[in-house]
């Protein structure tokens, strides 16, 4: 399993959020010049965040964004959610069709699955992405264009 760009991305863009929360304030030109994405991807994950609450835009002057909690209370399941929707590993369990349908003897048992996954990312909450050593996380991602 792997989260899609655009997820890895949100969360890239949170912990260089995350990085400002002592009170600063960042902007959306800023973020994509720390994680090295490009600026219209990084406006289209803001619009995505802040409408999950997880940033806030504050505007006027000294304005920009600024993570909308505690960065202890937003988790990388919060983040991933936020872009990817519900975490599930089949489209089965969230009410979509599957082509096996009630025969399948594992149905009953992805729910279990999926809550697992959700919660292993619930409990890493992005302070502990922060307080991680600098790597070259930014320098990795090499974007394509997906605004």
């Amino acid at each position: 399993m792997r989260l899609s760009n655009l997820a890895d991305y949100a969360v890239v863009t949170m912990h260089a959020a995350a990085r400002h929360c002592g009170g600063g304030r960042t902007s959306a030109a800023e973020l994509a010049a720390e994680t090295g994405l490009p600026v219209p991807t990084v406006q289209k994950l803001v619009s995505k965040l802040s409408a999950a609450g997880l940033l806030r835009s504050v505007r006027g002057a000294g304005g920009g964004l600024q993570l909308a909690r505690p960065a202890a209370a937003i988790s990388v399941a919060d983040i991933v959610e936020a872009v990817e929707g519900p975490i599930a590993l089949t489209a089965c369990v969230e009410g979509q069709d599957c082509t096996i349908g009630q025969d399948c003897s594992l149905r009953p048992h992805w729910p279990v699955i999926n809550g697992a996954l959700r919660g292993a990312l619930a409990g890493i909450p992005l302070t502990q992405l922060a307080d991680a050593p600098a790597s070259h996380a930014s320098k990795t991602h090499a974007p394509k264009e997906l605004a």
